[in-house]
């Protein structure tokens, strides 16, 4: 079984990235608010103020990020007429708002460019890419800041960067061996006993752990993960009976019961407020 610890997730969930800006901004731009969609700004050159309906605001000196991974909504200030140079791009994560990654990350992340790892190279080709004409100019850039995403993710795993949640839980070594195990096949029977055996720990000192890390008992995340993932599945049309063995359930009766508790609505009910 893989060891990756983002792999198994990243497929399953995925994410899309969509350039909507590149080149200087000016001034005050109030940047458009969409539900279920995040944002990654990249500021090659500042300074930016921004400002949110709060009255709170971040002031960004040097060459940075700005992550949303949900809908925030938010104004750029910028020098009327130096103005910044910016790459912005909307994401989509796959299984919106219940993206178990997307729900694991603050609401804000602001981080220099140079402290994400490796990131170096992609994002000179970027910003070059960006402020360039060449043809397939849109689809490059896309694909650049999916891999950028993806090395922010990395970052805030090996450095710790995410105090609780699911990236706090695969930051610790041995908690990301049971929760890989479990993204890999969320069929399986997971018992506790199981699970701490994966991670070389104790079955109560596994427990209390990882509640502590990643914010819920281990059956808890394993019966939304289980959730989240019929979702996925449902939303790409698998037939509901095929959906609860992939997910680890003996029927489909005792996948709605599990489905309706969670989500407030049965699976037919859900599937059919899905946008067309």
């Amino acid at each position: 079984m893989s060891t990756d610890r983002l792999a198994s997730l990243l497929q399953r969930f995925s994410v899309s990235a969509r350039m909507f800006h590149s080149g200087p901004l000016c001034g005050v731009t109030d940047i458009p608010y969409m539900e279920d969609v995040g944002q990654l700004h990249l500021i090659k050159r500042g300074p930016v103020a921004v400002h949110y309906a709060a009255r709170k605001r971040e002031h960004i000196d040097t060459p940075s990020l700005i992550f949303y991974p949900r809908a925030v909504r938010h104004r750029f200030v910028t020098d009327e007429e130096s103005g910044a140079d910016m790459a912005c791009a909307n994401l989509a994560f796959n299984a919106g708002s219940i993206n178990p990654i997307a729900q694991s990350l603050p609401d804000v992340l602001i981080m220099p460019l140079t402290d994400v790892e490796e990131a170096q190279p992609v994002l000179e080709l970027l910003f070059r890419e960006a402020f360039a004409k060449q043809c397939g100019r849109q689809q490059v850039v896309d694909r650049l800041f999916e891999v950028v995403l993806i090395l922010i993710l990395r970052t805030l795993m090996n450095r710790g960067l995410v105090a609780r949640g699911l990236l706090a839980g695969m930051a610790d070594p041995r908690l990301a061996k049971s929760l890989t195990a479990l993204h890999e096949a969320p069929q399986r029977a997971w018992s506790l006993e199981r699970l701490a055996s994966r991670a070389g720990m104790s079955r109560s000192h596994f427990a209390a752990t990882f509640h502590e890390t990643v914010g819920e008992a281990p059956g808890e995340y394993l019966a939304k993960y289980r959730i989240c993932v019929a979702q996925d599945l449902l939303r790409r049309g698998e037939p509901l009976k095929i959906v609860a063995g992939k997910v680890g359930y003996a029927s489909t009766a005792a996948l709605s019961r599990a489905f309706s508790a969670t989500c407030g609505k049965s699976p037919r009910q859900w599937k059919a407020a899905l946008p067309q």
